[in-house]
């Protein structure tokens, strides 16, 4: 179960070096239509067993601008499970290349992050021989993401591969110690990418107010 508090000790962080963190993938009857990839978790994220949960961590606040979430969602004591509801109502999925939870993402090695990869295609596989839908996918972290398919020249966007014949688009890191990006220029970023999205009429993307 994820704690509920909103801070640690650096001891405790550490007890949960090489933790996992389960997929937040749609539940029965529920599409999948986007799916985020992150490098691996974090151990905030897996303390509280919650993706991209600490408060530095720039997810779902750049999610929401880019009105790809309708509420705002504050998962750094843990996710709820109407926060978890939401993102599947919305067809939302969020699973890791690695699964073991470090400090830091360079942490991984090559063979751990090629890996990921493979085990990538194979769930996106898996996913749509139960759905019948390719989700688009977006994997947050162009360094790792260059090792883990073994193009070094690989650019942030939309890619000429695929993912078991998903399209497959590279996002920015959006953890905090990634000092190139901010919630505008992430929102920006993830609004191209959910212009992919076959959003039904109900969940069509929101006009985000504001900027």
């Amino acid at each position: 179960m994820p704690s509920a508090r909103r801070s640690f000790t650096r001891a405790e962080l550490e007890s949960y070096r090489d933790a996992e963190v389960p997929d937040l993938l749609p539940g029965p009857g529920q599409e999948l239509r986007l799916l985020f990839v992150g490098i691996n978790p974090g151990l905030w994220t897996a303390a509280t067993q919650t993706h991209f949960a600490h408060p530095g961590n720039r997810f779902y606040p750049a999610l929401l601008r880019a009105g790809v979430l309708t509420r705002a969602v504050d998962p750094a004591a843990g996710m709820t499970d109407e926060d978890r509801e939401h993102l599947r109502e919305r067809g939302i999925g969020i699973t890791n290349l690695v699964a073991r939870a470090s400090v830091r993402a360079d942490e991984l090695g090559t063979e751990e992050l090629r890996l990921g990869h493979h085990r990538l295609e194979g769930l996106a596989q898996g996913l749509h021989a139960g759905t019948g839908r390719l989700p688009v996918v977006a994997v947050a972290g162009i360094t790792a993401f260059r090792t883990a398919w073994g193009d070094r020249h690989a650019q942030l966007g939309r890619q000429e591969g695929r993912v078991a014949g998903a399209p497959l688009w590279v996002v920015p890191q959006p953890s905090g110690l990634n000092a190139h990006e901010n919630i505008d220029t992430l929102a920006d970023k993830w609004r191209q990418v959910a212009a992919e999205v076959d959003w039904p009429a109900g969940l069509s993307r929101r006009r985000p107010s504001g900027r």
